[in-house]
């Protein structure tokens, strides 16, 4: 098996974002276990009742902070919005001005209690996914924020079907059709795999 090959619902890597993988690993098993063990320490700090009280979680330097320690420790672009065009995602010179629509839209949906707390969650990750203001990790990145904004609003963090979503399956088809069902308007398939 070679290091970077992709299933449904990944991005791609260029050739160049290929170049920048720190550690030397020979399999995509070392990779995913890699990035893993990354996104562990990121996940130690982000849910953290200090880092939770005293960081913005809803700005655009957090999004990119948060990425970055994600992924700080595999790969030299973490925390850099992406340059290119991906399978997926918004065009790469919209990133910016999405991404503060963004966080705008979630902040007001907070204050006025819009939506149901889960559901602002939700609805903040799924527009984070099609962003895709990454290279790679924008699912993990997302599935990380809308559990920060969770906690944030005293609830749970969510267990997005209790299994390893990086790797292909069916909890990876069910998290797939779940964000498109989303893309169709439909929050209540994701709402309800991000509990189960």
């Amino acid at each position: 098996m070679t290091l970077f090959t992709t299933g449904e619902g990944n991005t791609p890597l260029t050739p160049d974002e290929q170049a920048d993988l720190i550690p030397n690993l020979a399999t995509k098993e070392e990779l995913n276990q890699w990035e893993r063990e990354n996104i562990l320490v990121a996940y130690s700090w982000a849910l953290n009742p200090r880092t939770l009280a005293r960081e913005n979680a809803l700005s655009e330097p957090y999004l990119r902070n948060l990425h970055y320690r994600m992924f700080d420790e595999t790969w030299k672009w973490a925390g850099l919005y992406r340059t290119g065009e991906k399978n997926i995602g918004i065009p790469h010179h919209q990133i910016r001005e999405q991404l503060a629509i963004l966080v705008g839209d979630t902040s007001y949906w907070i204050e006025n209690a819009t939506f149901p707390p889960d559901e602002i969650a939700i609805r903040f990750h799924h527009r984070l996914v099609f962003i895709h203001p990454f290279a790679n990790g924008n699912g993990r990145h997302a599935r990380l924020m809308a559990d920060v904004l969770a906690k944030l609003q005293s609830r749970p963090e969510f267990t997005w079907g209790g299994a390893d979503i990086v790797s292909q399956g069916e909890i990876r088809r069910g998290y797939i059709d779940a964000l498109r069902a989303a893309d169709k308007k439909d929050i209540g398939p994701l709402l309800a795999f991000a509990r189960s």
